[in-house]
Parts: structure tokens; C-alpha cells; sequence
């Protein structure tokens, strides 16, 4: 159960065993800037300086459980029991839409609290919707069209569901996910420019509808023209990361996260990483993330199976994109946005999402080389038998 002293690592083929590496990697340097961004606001919070790091602890070793189940079970297993998560996490979403039932933070009713839990199907569900996409997609020219629109309804439920808390950023990194693997799998353009279409013309109803996000929309073109009021979390972003210059102000020497920055341990903590480590750190995570990509389209190239290959790509997408999506928040390159950076943002839920979908890229690419791994003494040994067996028969 503690995948770090897993014994059989030395089997799995490169790409496996690289990317359970890279993985504790971004895990580690998350948890480190988790410490150093959070430590003001718990403190000013809770007195205890350590509140939501020890917390994140907990989150950590209950994802690491799951994580360790998902590398080590067959994906076809996986695959079987996928579509029941879905639906039990579709549910929760619209669960969180009763008055009541649905906690509130910052005017969207996202979460469900059972007892001091609290659970956020739509962080949640991530991973699954890769899952039962890769599965649709990947037999699309096998199944019928009844069940085709079946589940092509049960997505549109999806992102209903978690546009409706409101939740636009997560909505647009599960609508994208999901047509992307679509590209992938091949399916027909005159489908995919139509659902493109829809999409886009399902935000723009959601930012005329929501004066906030069309709030947030006009303060992303100019922030500095309302600096203390609707563009200040994007103008105190923007601080941050300018502040980190090229070699960044050191470790846990950030200004910014002095009660300057808002929300800076989830939704703009690289902009508190930005401005400890500077332009240099800056690109040495936007290597990781391009490490991580590259090894998640050879693991997807060398599967033999169509449904595995689109897992490797979905899995590929949600955890690049939703990072790339984040740091393009904080830097101002993209409107102001809630989704966490996945490893790094403070959130239980966010943290079993993002260890699980590693854990499924992981899986594939032990079950798309396992053929090719060969230990190294067992053809020695049979050179050896053959031999012998040779010098019997000669003699």
C-alpha cells in the first residue's frame, strides 16, 4: 500500500517507472510550496501555521492508497467499474444544486459536506470522465447510436451539471477533455466542429447570464483599470510573478502572500511559487509539465489498444492542460479563473483527481511495454539449457 518501496518498480518498463518518478516529483514540489504558501493565512486563520499543510498530508496519504490500487490493477478491471463512478459523482453535482444540500463558497455551491469532509464531485469526477470517454470513443464504429447518445447525454449532463454551481473553468476543462479524445479517436469533423460550436456558444450564454464572469472577463483585458476592485486578484498575481524576477525572492521570502494576494494556497499559488523562485523555477516546472506530456504521448503511441491509448491522452490533457490553464490565470494570459494546479493546490479533492489520473497514465504505460520488459538473466539461463541440451544430443 506505500507505492514508494513498491518492490516490483524494477519490472515495469522505462516509461512507467519515469513517470511514478516525475510524479513524486510534482507531489514533493507541491507539498513544499504548499508549506511556504499557506503558512501566513492559516496562521492569521487558525494560529497554527501548519493547519493546511497537515491537512494536505492527510489528503496526500489517502491519494497515494488509490494511486498505488490504480498502478497495480488491470485497466480493463478499471475500465468495467468506471462508469458507475461517473455516475455516482453526476449525481453528487446535482446534489450540490439543493438548496441545503450544496456548500456555498464564493457565491457556487460546489461542494457536499459529510460531516468535517467536504466532497467536490466535479473535481472528482475528472479522472472518470477520461475513463468513460476512452471507452465511447475508442469503440465508437462497434456500439449503436442508442448508445451512443446515451452517454454523448450523460456528458452533456456532466458539464450542465457543473456549469449550473457555476463553475465555467472546470465546465471548459472537462468539455475540452472530452472533445479532445474525441479528435483523437478519430471521429467525423462535421460532429466535432458542431459540438465545438455548441460549446462555445454555451459559454458565452453562461458569461451573459453570470454578471460575474463577464466581471471577471472585462477586468482580464485591462486589470489596472479597476486595481481595487474587480481586477485586483489578477493585478496582485501580476506583482507576484514580477517580483520573482529571474532568480526569484527565495523559499518562503514571498511579499505577495502576506494577505496581499488572495486565495494564494489554491487558485494562484504559482503566482506565490513565481515570486519565490523566480523566471528560472518558473521554467523549470513548465519543463516537468513538458517532460510529462512527452512521456504521456509515447506511452499513448505504444499501446496497442485503441481505449488504453485514449486514456494515455485524456489523463495527458487533463493534467497538462488544467496546469498550463492555471499558470495561464495567474500570469494574466488567460480571464481569472478558479481551477486549483494540480499537486500543488491546497484541496483533498483535487489531490485524489490529479494522483489517480497519474496513477491510470502509469498503468497504461506498464500495460503497453509489459511485453517488452524481459529481465535480464532468465535468457542467459535458458542460452544455458539450450546448450547443455544441445551437447546432450551430440553426444
Amino acid at each position: 500500500m506505500i507505492p514508494i518501496f513498491d518492490s516490483s518498480v524494477s519490472n515495469w518498463a522505462l516509461e512507467a517507472r519515469l513517470l511514478r518518478w516525475l510524479t513524486f516529483i510534482w507531489l514533493f514540489v507541491g507539498l513544499i510550496m504548499l508549506f511556504s504558501a499557506s503558512y501566513p493565512v492559516a496562521d492569521g486563520n487558525h494560529h497554527d501555521g501548519l493547519y493546511y499543510f497537515k491537512r494536505q498530508l492527510l489528503w496526500v496519504l489517502v491519494s497515494l492508497i488509490g494511486f498505488n490500487i490504480i498502478v497495480n490493477s488491470p485497466l480493463q478491471k478499471i475500465l468495467g467499474v468506471s462508469h458507475w463512478f461517473l455516475l455516482l459523482f453526476l449525481t453528487l453535482i446535482f446534489i450540490t444544486l439543493i438548496p441545503g444540500l450544496g456548500k456555498k463558497a464564493f457565491d457556487a455551491a460546489r461542494w457536499i459536506a459529510i460531516g468535517p469532509i467536504p466532497i467536490q464531485p466535479s473535481e472528482l469526477i475528472k479522472p472518470f470522465l477520461v475513463l468513460q470517454s476512452a471507452r465511447l470513443f475508442g469503440q465508437w464504429e462497434r456500439i449503436s447510436w442508442r448508445v451512443r447518445l446515451a452517454w454523448l447525454g450523460i456528458f452533456g449532463l456532466v458539464l450542465l451539471g457543473i456549469i449550473a454551481q457555476p463553475n465555467l473553468s472546470t465546465t471548459a476543462l472537462c468539455g475540452m477533455t472530452i472533445w479532445l479524445i474525441a479528435l483523437a479517436a478519430g471521429l467525423p469533423y462535421k460532429y466535432l466542429g458542431g459540438t465545438a460550436i455548441g460549446g462555445v456558444m454555451l459559454a458565452l450564454l453562461s458569461i451573459s447570464i453570470k454578471e460575474y464572469q463577464r466581471k471577471r472577463v472585462m477586468s482580464f483585458l485591462n486589470p489596472w483599470a479597476d486595481a481595487t476592485g474587480d481586477g485586483y486578484q489578477l493585478v496582485q498575481s501580476l506583482l507576484a510573478v514580477g517580483s520573482g524576477k529571474t532568480w526569484g525572492a527565495g523559499f518562503g521570502l514571498s511579499q505577495q502572500k502576506l494577505f496581499y494576494l488572495p486565495i494564494q494556497d489554491t487558485d494562484f499559488i504559482f503566482a506565490v511559487f513565481a515570486e519565490e523562485f523566480g523566471f528560472v523555477g518558473s521554467m523549470v516546472l513548465l519543463a516537468l509539465l513538458a517532460t510529462f506530456s512527452t512521456l504521456g504521448l509515447i506511452v499513448a503511441l505504444k499501446a496497442k489498444n485503441t481505449v488504453h491509448r485514449l486514456v494515455a491522452i485524456g489523463v495527458t490533457i487533463l493534467m497538462v492542460g488544467q496546469s498550463l490553464l492555471h499558470i495561464g490565470v495567474a500570469t494574466g494570459s488567460l480571464p481569472t479563473t478558479g481551477l486549483p494546479l494540480p499537486m500543488f493546490s491546497y484541496g483533498g479533492n483535487s489531490m485524489i483527481a490529479s494522483l489517480i489520473a497519474a496513477g491510470l497514465l502509469i498503468r497504461v504505460a506498464r500495460e503497453s511495454s509489459e511485453a517488452e520488459v524481459v529481465p535480464l538473466r532468465k535468457p542467459l539461463l535458458e542460452n544455458g539449457r539450450r546448450r547443455r541440451g544441445f551437447q546432450k544430443n551430440r553426444s
